[in-house]
């Protein structure tokens, strides 16, 4: 073979051979190739030259997806030629070049075929425009690519264009050689905290929609403290973590806890502060203008969302097609009208994504009228979910039929405890995104109609849906239906039901149903219910077992059970058991735990002990620990060390993802 003859080997010939197949069956010269990939024409040449260099990942993908051939056997191949494959098992996630933008979930827009391709389906996205945040994002790349970890959290209404940003950030990577993981599969959650401790450097977390990580009841906080680790350990750096939420997601994350409350997202809190970059709604006049110069160069997709959008500036909005879901649902049919905001009612009182048909069909008939009620037809929802599987522009559908992966892991010990599957039976629907945030704002003060609940309470199973519309049922003074939720909920094993359903018991004189319930709670991982059942056995005199669960719900990560039975040994006297219990919690990191033992060294005479203790409490950086330290210092006489200034440990140098 010629390229052989140059020395080319076996890998690169065959990837060559296979370029050259795919320019003569498009009839294509190589100057119509780079312009087509979008590559400079010594590029091109020099990927199609025998003798000449290996052509990068990059290039090979754009020539593939050009001539659409396989990207990921012609990717394979490149690695092969450039000597990168074989080795140790690499990390998750695959080259950025073999990535399509839409399976990263940018919204598609337009025609759904690209100018001069045959080919269906391939969809073509609008020229970008940068606007400030693309700047900001330019920054974190270029810290990355020096060796420093970075994250980047995109806030924005939906259909603002957060998630193209990100594809557009981080292009210059693919030519570097950068890998992209966007965990999915089984669930999103379920696969970043499966893989988080596998990614490699040099690779770009993609955790776009966060709120699917960061939201996640069970799972939030441990997938923040493992992407904060993932940032912090310089040597599994420089990694790149992007992700995307609405404002709604963001404020509720970053809320203070309440006062006297407990603090459920701290880690998913400071996970977040400092990293957010908000984006706008709409298009400032300067973007307008580089839009239209886009349009003017050629760019119809552009051209087109500028003879409606220009005005208000929602560009990215018209693109993904908001504009025309919203006109499908104020011109929808009675029956698809009332399936729509039954679908909005539950998404905005906390059901699932994945809305059940049967729960849909049977919600909605107290939406109609009489006038439209009595002119349903037999098939009815039939017709209406067809209406609304009636894609916009070939892009999205306001209700679309969905299908949740299943579950593909063993069962922990919880599990093999819990009631049956919660996954719903029969077909299920996901809501437009646009018309969900629609329905949070037009419907925030309605309360849903008796249909609605009589389905939620027959055709619902998921735990953590009917928790929510428990709480929901309530806040609207609809206590019967929140009784009956909560019944459900807790016989599909919602632990906060089944907390709520054990206080129930414990005020009417039942301990015994009460702790079976606490028990059946805490079986399922509720901290909550396992702190009640310390109380319980604390006020029946089993200190021991009392103890055994307070060690239990500190292994779960909640040292307030050990706390408070420290806190009893140390009003009863027992000192020693005391200071056992407040160094088991400082052990499980409560440096508050730290500060009370402190206390009971102080009370003792150990001057020194406290002193050591307050110095430790004071190095996790807390102010109380931090004055408790120099009141120490003061009474033992070190009135210099005393000072805010001298009393405040040195802050360790830690790198700034």
């Amino acid at each position: 073979m010629d390229d052989e003859q140059h020395g080319d080997s076996p890998a690169l010939t065959d990837l060559r051979r296979r370029l050259e197949a795919g320019l003569a069956r498009m009839r294509l010269t190589k100057k119509d190739m780079a312009t087509r990939a979008g590559l400079g024409r010594t590029t091109v040449s020099e990927a199609f030259q025998a003798g000449g260099p290996v052509p990068s990942a990059e290039t090979v993908a754009a020539l593939a997806r050009a001539l659409r051939l396989p990207v990921g056997e012609l990717l394979e191949l490149q690695r092969d030629a450039a000597g990168v494959g074989g080795g140790e098992r690499p990390g998750p996630g695959r080259l950025i070049g073999e990535w399509e933008p839409h399976d990263l979930e940018v919204h598609p827009a337009g025609h759904s075929r690209v100018d001069g391709s045959d080919t269906s389906g391939t969809r073509a996205l609008p020229g970008y425009v940068r606007r400030e945040h693309d700047r900001v994002l330019d920054e974190a790349v270029t810290d990355v690519a020096a060796g420093r970890s970075r994250i980047v959290v995109l806030v924005g209404t939906s259909s603002t264009g957060k998630t193209r940003a990100c594809w557009e950030a981080v292009q210059p990577l693919a030519e570097k050689g950068w890998r992209l993981w966007h965990p999915f599969d089984p669930t999103r959650a379920e696969a970043a905290l499966e893989d988080l401790h596998r990614v490699q450097p040099r690779t770009v977390v993609w955790l776009n929609e966060a709120q699917h990580y960061l939201g996640h009841r069970a799972a939030g906080e441990r997938i923040a403290a493992a992407v904060h680790h993932l940032l912090v350990t310089p040597e599994r750096g420089p990694v790149l973590v992007l992700g995307t939420l609405w404002p709604e997601y963001a404020h509720q994350y970053t809320a203070l806890p309440s006062a006297g409350g407990g603090d459920p997202r701290s880690r998913i809190r400071e996970l977040l502060a400092g990293r957010m970059l908000s984006i706008p709604d709409s298009f400032d006049a300067a973007a307008l203008a580089a839009a239209a110069v886009l349009a003017e160069g050629g760019d119809r997709l552009l051209a087109d969302a500028l003879t409606r959008a220009r005005t208000d500036g929602r560009i990215t909005q018209d693109l993904a097609g908001a504009p025309e879901l919203l006109i499908r649902y104020e011109h929808a049919s009675p029956a698809a009208t009332a399936l729509l905001e039954a679908a909005m009612d539950a998404r905005r009182l906390g059901v699932g994504l994945h809305l059940p048909q049967a729960f849909l069909t049977d919600a909605a008939p107290d939406y109609l009228s009489q006038s439209d009620y009595d002119q349903l037809t037999d098939d009815w929802a039939e017709a209406a979910f067809a209406e609304l599987a009636e894609p916009v522009h070939g892009k999205q559908a306001p209700l679309r039929r969905t299908a949740p992966r299943p579950l593909r892991r063993p069962p922990t010990p919880s599990e093999a405890a819990a009631p049956p599957s919660a996954q719903p039976v029969g077909p299920v629907f996901r809501l437009a995104d646009y018309l969900e945030q629609h329905g949070r704002t037009t419907r925030r003060h309605l309360c849903p109609p008796s249909s609605f609940w009589y389905a939620a309470h027959t055709r619902l199973t998921h735990p953590d849906d009917l928790d929510n519309l428990t709480r929901a049922a309530e806040r609207r003074h609809r206590l019967q239906w929140a009784h009956h939720l909560r019944h459900r909920a807790a016989n599909h094993g919602n632990t906060n039901a089944l907390t709520r359903l054990a206080e129930v018991r414990e005020k009417a004189g039942d301990q015994q149903g009460a702790e079976a319930l606490y028990r059946q709670a805490a079986n399922h991982g509720n901290t909550n219910a396992l702190i009640r059942l310390v109380m319980s056995r604390e006020e029946a005199g089993d200190q021991l077992g009392a103890e055994t669960l307070a060690r239990q719900a500190a292994n779960h990560g909640d040292t307030l059970a050990l706390m408070h039975l420290a806190g009893v040994r140390e009003k009863a006297g027992d000192q020693q058991g005391a200071e056992t219990l407040y160094r088991q919690a400082a052990n499980h990191g409560n440096a508050m735990a730290l500060i009370r033992f402190a206390g009971v060294r102080e009370k003792a005479g150990d001057q020194q002990g406290a002193e050591t203790l307050a110095r430790q409490a004071a190095n996790h950086g807390d102010p109380i620990a931090l004055a408790c330290l120099a009141g120490v210092l003061e009474k033992a006489g070190d009135q210099q060390g005393a000072e805010p200034s001298t009393a405040r440990p040195p802050t360790a140098a830690t790198p700034s993802p």
